[in-house]
């Protein structure tokens, strides 16, 4: 069956139903469900807590070589940080714990206590899990990253280097109207700036995303560490005017999540795990902890740029604009969103206290460190193919015919810079015609003729290029 936005309805025959015990219909759900860590460790905590422990245990000295009672051991002791009263298996070949022709996995850490291959994308802390559905083998099977090299092979490093500053600007903006951040030149220049840096940014560490947040916030609102205080998007107006739509981790959860982030990153990038596939966890998985109250949605779309640049889908300075694609369907971005964010929210018990401030009252931790990232993988493969052909594609196109068209002008006479990009400018502008207020302009210090001329160079070189 296919798996569609984390859902996948599969229907089973009776002969297939499990008897009805835990163990069985713990097997059961690894064997066809596949592994949910979230959903795992909540019944693990309830096996300790209703005393069921016993039965689990038995069950794994009963089957010590069994396929997936060495899955559930070994996943056991993984999310509970404990050890089980079991001898180690000393015999049978190790197994991996994630199938890789269904998951995107990370080289093999190896558990000789269980046999088990341990392959899984991060850690206790952050372990998202992302499948390998037919969606996503549809995008690897286009070689995005190819596509990049092979469009920029044909311009020369001049047509890269000023493409580079139109798209970085272009980013920039279509990122602060992502957020609903009003625009100003000293935020656009700041955030220029740390977009730059993706490209010669190393490691990713929190020292470096606080530094990263001063510089792009309001100076009023830069923070020296995580955030001490419960943030969630959304509204609370006062009175019964409430529309909460998403609750991050508690304030005392953030540290650990992000420490977990940071291995997850060492993690995959050692493994060589898609670029792509990469790039999305690390974001989403920034932007629903939520580090910092102000920036984190720029932040979350540098690490795309930086997880892009690092591990070499992007070369020259390059850089695609994915905010303005995810602004010209923010229906679509937003849904992503809601995605994680209406199913976390179902899950979390909180109330409002004095002066509107919300507090969180149950354990939140686990439900963002084991989210199935297929969705947010699968949508950021869209954005990423839909920007190389919307946007990257025609700016290097319309920079390499702009340059054309320089030399093309001075070929016909030989005029100011400055003069040459206003005439450009006035005909494109007007429909590759320079206005009638521009002509009368132009013919104080060009012929009619050349006026002529040089629109029909405008006209030749654009032809092609929106």
């Amino acid at each position: 069956m296919e798996y569609i936005n984390g859902i996948e309805n599969v229907v089973f025959p009776k002969s297939y139903i499990p008897e009805d015990t835990l163990v069985a219909q713990l097997e059961f759900a690894l064997k066809y469900d596949g592994i949910n860590l979230e959903i795992l460790k909540a019944i693990f905590n309830a096996i300790v807590e209703v005393g069921n422990i016993t039965e689990f245990r038995q069950y794994i000295l009963k089957h010590p070589t069994g396929k997936y009672a060495r899955k559930l051991w070994f996943l056991y002791e993984f999310l509970l940080d404990t050890q089980l009263s079991i001898p180690k298996v000393s015999k049978g070949n190790y197994i991996d714990l994630l199938e890789t022709d269904k998951y995107f996995t990370c080289k093999t850490i190896k558990s000789s206590r269980h046999r088990i291959n341990n392959n899984l994308l991060g850690n206790r802390d952050i372990c998202p899990v992302v499948r390998r559905t037919s969606e996503i083998k549809r995008f690897l099977s286009k070689r995005l990253q190819n596509q990049v090299k092979d469009v920029v092979a044909q311009y020369d490093d001049d047509v890269i280097t000023r493409a580079s500053q139109y798209l970085h600007i272009k980013e920039t903006k279509s990122s602060f109207k992502l957020d609903s951040e009003q625009l100003s030149q000293n935020r656009t220049n700041r955030l220029i700036d740390v977009l730059r840096r993706s490209a010669t940014t190393i490691n990713i560490n929190k020292e470096m995303l606080i530094e990263l947040q001063n510089h792009i916030v309001d100076q009023r609102f830069t923070e020296s560490d995580y955030r001490k205080t419960q943030n969630y998007v959304g509204e609370k107006l006062g009175g019964h005017r409430e529309n909460i739509r998403y609750i991050a981790p508690r304030p005392e959860d953030v540290e650990s999540c992000m420490e977990g982030l940071f291995k997850n990153i060492e993690r995959m990038k050692k493994s060589h795990v898609d670029f792509i596939v990469q790039a999305a966890v690390i974001a989403f998985s920034f932007l629903f902890i939520r580090p910092f109250e102000d920036g984190n949605g720029r932040l979350h779309r540098f690490l795309i740029h930086q997880t892009l640049a690092k591990t070499g889908f992007l070369q020259k300075d390059c850089v695609i604009p994915i905010s303005s694609v995810m602004l010209a369907d923010q229906r679509q971005y937003n849904d992503c969103l809601e995605d994680f964010y209406q199913k976390t929210l179902l899950l979390i018990d909180y109330k409002f206290k004095r002066n509107d401030v919300l507090v969180v009252k149950n354990e939140t931790a686990d439900h963002y460190r084991y989210h199935d990232s297929t969705r947010v993988v699968e949508y950021l493969f869209d954005v990423i193919e839909k920007t190389i052909q919307e946007n990257f594609i025609s700016e290097l196109s319309f920079v390499a015919e702009y340059n054309k068209t320089i030399v093309d002008f001075k070929n016909v006479v030989d005029m100011p810079d400055n003069l040459i990009i206003e005439f450009i400018k006035a005909s494109l502008d007007n429909n590759k015609k320079s206005s009638k207020s521009k002509h009368n302009h132009f013919i104080s210090v060009l012929s009619k003729v050349e006026i002529i001329q040089l629109e029909e160079i405008i006209d030749r070189n654009f032809s092609g290029v929106s």
